[in-house]
């Protein structure tokens, strides 16, 4: 890349940070369908981290949408550039010593290897499984309804598709697994 000279060897090094903060980092990928429980356990497991006197940061879609990935839609190219966007951002973060905890749809197994490939080593992916007659009853958002409805395209697992996990480090089933217990297995 022309006139581009990065500095990051000029940088306080990782291994001081994660000495200063007392932690090693590390990036936990919370994937799964819209009403998963991906950000309910995002933000528990957050809760648990702080109490274990860990710091920590949460990069949830919803969130990153409404800023840095702003004007991003909800096709397979779109998606793909909020969790490049999203990978490069967690990677920046945990080569900083942070725990890093994102919750994203991420439906395709080549968005997942992408996050993956991005953040290296660091990288612990997490599938948030439940099933299709849970997220419905459940739509925390309205989405599914609309969806069914015909009011709305582009619903992962609805009128988008979702790739089941080939390669999660860990799978938690929100149908039988509650948000405590969920946040526990990932500390564990």
């Amino acid at each position: 890349m022309e006139n581009i000279y990065p500095v990051f060897d000029k940088l306080v090094s990782r291994e001081s940070k994660e000495t200063l903060l007392n932690q090693s980092g590390r990036v936990y990928w919370l994937y799964g369908q819209s009403g998963s429980g991906k950000t309910t356990i995002a933000i528990e497991l957050e809760k648990q981290l702080h109490d274990l006197g860990k710091f920590t940061i949460v990069l949830d879609g919803d969130n990153l949408r409404s800023g840095l990935n702003q004007g991003l839609g909800f096709s397979t190219e779109d998606r793909l550039e909020n969790i490049r966007r999203a990978a490069e951002l967690a990677k920046i973060l945990v080569q900083n010593g942070s725990i890093v905890i994102c919750c994203f749809v991420c439906p395709l197994k080549s968005m997942r290897d992408l996050a993956r490939e991005i953040i290296g080593k660091d990288f612990t992916e997490i599938y948030i499984k439940t099933s299709i007659e849970t997220l419905i009853q459940r739509d925390t958002k309205g989405f599914y309804k609309k969806a069914l409805e015909g009011k709305m395209e582009n619903l992962t697992g609805i009128n988008s598709e979702f790739e089941e996990s080939e390669k999660a480090d860990l799978i938690i089933d929100t149908d039988i697994i509650n948000v405590k217990e969920g946040a526990r297995l990932i500390l564990s």
